[in-house]
């Protein structure tokens, strides 16, 4: 073990592992009845809100609260350790919380507290996007099933070297997730062939990248992540896909219609109009703004996916400007605590990443007009 790592250290970051062991929004937000749900919705004629069903939890938040203010993070004599570590308790606090709410009124609530809401500025970049003109987008694509997306992402993952499962999913709202090491794909997912290979930039790319890269740290807390990392993980994987050159209009206009959809949930707290909202005003298919409303109502009201539009400048920024831009991919990162990290690994207590996302180590050559939209957005 590096010299710099004590056994209390050790025994820290193992303590707090297992504290917060178990607590996966993204898991626990999933609907149980999503396809139940829309096909009664569609036969209502849009008439009758869903009502979404999630898995049971017996989580008890008093324990696993005091299990984190009882960690020994004063200890630490290094001041960006105890930093990273504390900033991470408070947010696995708020976390927990989220976790408690899931299905009820009070987690839009928590879910504010932690992701935020839209700002005018994440409206004008969803208007700038959703204005460019249609013959922007590539119309030949051909579109490829569940079976198709499976082995186009066991064709990168061998490629590149990476540990991995891949499986077929029927309950999944997007057309693929990463979960550890395991990539599930929507089992009725149909998807055009260039947004197949941007899926594989993203998912195996960044999501599984960053959490290989994590669990090769000596240390566990890049696998639990920095505080609200998410803006940054899926700006990042969303600017894997540009520099990868598989960047689409169709993809940019489903992220700045899911910032319309969460302001629209925020606002009016109802399904059917944020649904009509996306069907007559921005003319998206009932299917596709079935899912983008699911999205961000599932588990009674979630904001995160206002982020990504946000988080793909602020890493195309970093990419222009940080040195120590890579660094990012070293675990589950927010750009906020990369100069804290960088030093971290100076000092001998993480390493610098294993693995480079593909598109970063053999960027494409984008053309003049995807450089432009990529900048344009703010």
């Amino acid at each position: 073990m590096n010299t710099a790592i004590s056994p209390p250290l050790v025994e820290l970051d193992e303590e707090l592992f297992n504290v917060v062991k178990g607590i996966d929004i993204l898991d626990a937000v999933a609907p149980l009845n999503f396809r139940e749900e829309r096909d009664a919705f569609f036969a209502s004629n849009f008439s009758r809100n869903p009502v979404f069903q999630y898995r049971k939890h017996d989580i008890n938040v008093f324990q696993r609260k005091r299990g984190l203010f009882n960690l020994p993070v004063d200890a630490l004599v290094d001041d960006d350790l105890a930093t990273l570590y504390s900033d991470v308790i408070e947010s696995y606090v708020d976390k927990i919380d989220q976790f408690k709410s899931v299905g009820t009124p009070e987690f839009l609530y928590d879910s504010l507290r932690y992701y935020g809401e839209p700002s005018e500025k994440d409206r004008r970049n969803a208007q700038f996007i959703l204005h460019l003109p249609a013959d922007l987008e590539n119309g030949n694509d051909r579109l490829l099933d569940g079976d198709a997306i499976v082995k186009t992402l066991e064709a990168f993952a061998e490629s590149e070297g990476y540990e991995y499962q891949i499986k077929l999913d029927d309950s999944l709202i997007a057309n693929a997730l990463v979960s550890g090491t395991t990539i599930k794909i929507n089992n009725a997912a149909q998807v055009a062939e260039t947004e197949v290979h941007a899926l594989a930039h993203h998912e195996l790319g960044v999501h599984l990248l960053t959490t290989l890269n994590a669990r090769n740290q000596p240390l566990k807390i890049l696998s639990l992540g920095c505080p609200v990392n998410t803006m940054t993980q899926e700006g990042l994987a969303i600017f894997a896909e540009y520099l990868a050159g598989f960047m689409t209009l169709p993809r940019l206009k489903v992220l700045a219609l899911r910032v319309l959809a969460v302001e629209s949930m925020i606002k009016e707290k109802d399904f059917k109009r944020t649904f009509l909202m996306l069907k007559e005003e921005q003319g998206v298919s009932d299917a596709q703004a079935f899912t983008i409303c699911t999205r961000v109502y599932r588990g009674g009201g979630f904001t995160k996916d206002y982020l990504y539009l946000q988080g793909f400048h602020q890493i195309l920024n970093a990419y222009e400007t940080s040195q120590d831009f890579n660094v990012l991919m070293a675990g589950k990162v927010s750009i906020e605590y990369l100069p804290i990290i960088s030093r971290l690994i100076a000092k001998g207590y993480l390493n610098d990443p294993e693995l480079i996302t593909p598109a970063v180590a053999k960027p494409a050559n984008n053309d003049a007009i995807q450089r432009f939209i990529a900048h344009a957005i703010k």
